[in-house]
């Protein structure tokens, strides 16, 4: 766990990191050096909660909340490997603002988290805090997560979007490039639980054309499904977009 940490407070201000923390996780350092987490899963909350060892935790522990100050946390919806209820608790610092539709208000009071450092959020509204800019968009998650979000960020000049837990709305596109040319993209391959597979991935990147694409939501749980080497014969036969299958704790820094 410390070997992330180190990676982290050691990436070169100035620039933009991307550090996978694996199923559709994701931690941002900026210029300035404050720290923006998306969706981050550290615990093995789901398959106690879930009671099912389809839900077991596949991929190693990377990162101990205890360890890490974030300026920002971004849950974008309620389920538990988005909105871990044993690793948010530990991550909120007095000064980290949470940001999360009001599908986890309960889990807000139920976890004891200071109110005055949570906003509620939904499609459209727009938060800027530490250098960052950051607009929520639409998803399409199915009844059982109707406020889920996605994630526009920029920071830096540089435009970062996490589509979210979502299927195929290529009717979308343009909220995701509302602001501009998107320098990475974000989206999941599971395929199930109303997500994009691995061709749906392929095909919202060719509709935005981003700079690079990055698969998530896959390894984590037997049960998820998502196959990083379909995704990867897709994207070779089906597109020219630069993309990148990042493994647990590796560092993308833009422009490099």
């Amino acid at each position: 766990m410390t070997n992330l940490i180190k990676c982290v407070n050691d990436a070169q201000l100035g620039k933009i990191h991307i550090f996978s923390l694996g199923q559709a996780g994701f931690l941002i350092k900026n210029a300035k050096g404050n720290l923006l987490a998306i969706d981050p899963y550290l615990s093995d909350s789901v398959e106690r909660v879930e009671g099912s060892v389809g839900f077991k935790r596949l991929l190693p522990k990377i990162l101990n909340p205890n360890d890490i100050s974030l300026d920002i946390l971004i849950c974008t919806h309620h389920h538990r490997d988005h909105f871990d209820i044993d690793s948010v608790p530990m991550l909120m610092r007095q000064k980290t603002l949470l940001l999360c539709p009001s599908d986890c208000y309960e889990d807000v009071v139920d976890k004891h988290i200071k109110i005055d450092n949570v906003k509620f959020i939904a499609p459209g509204d727009i938060v800027e805090q530490g250098g960052f800019k950051i607009k929520f968009i639409n998803c399409d998650h199915g009844d059982g997560a109707p406020m889920a979000v996605g994630v526009l960020i920029e920071a830096d000049g540089v435009r970062i979007v996490e589509v979210g837990d979502t299927r195929l709305r290529l009717d979308r596109v343009n909220e995701i490039i509302s602001e501009g040319k998107v320098n990475v993209l974000i989206a999941p391959i599971n395929g199930a639980y109303g997500n994009m597979n691995e061709r749906d991935c392929v095909e919202l990147a060719n509709a935005v054309k981003p700079n690079i694409v990055i698969p998530c939501h896959y390894g984590m749980f037997a049960s998820h499904g998502g196959n990083p080497g379909e995704f990867h014969k897709i994207i070779t036969t089906e597109s020219d977009l630069e993309y990148l299958l990042m493994t647990q704790g590796e560092k993308f820094t833009i422009g490099e």
